[in-house]
């Protein structure tokens, strides 16, 4: 059966991205990252070593995201 994504209710489309998030996460062993992602970790880690770039934790960061919804 094909079923346009168009023709899925919200439900459904958050159900199929589960589902499919729920394999890709069993099958995780199999993926790469590609290789610029450790260029970009590695910079990053730099630039806090540095005192140039800081991070926030998570919950800090959702209510600041909240606050400017």
């Amino acid at each position: 059966m094909n079923i346009s994504i168009d023709q899925m209710s919200v439900a459904e489309k958050i159900r199929t991205m589960e589902v499919i998030w729920d394999d890709l996460c069993h099958h995780a062993a199999e993926m790469q990252s590609p290789s610029w992602h450790l260029d970009v970790l590695l910079q990053r880690e730099e630039s806090i070593s540095k005192g140039t770039e800081s991070f926030t934790d998570w919950e800090t960061a959702k209510k600041r995201i909240r606050e400017k919804l």
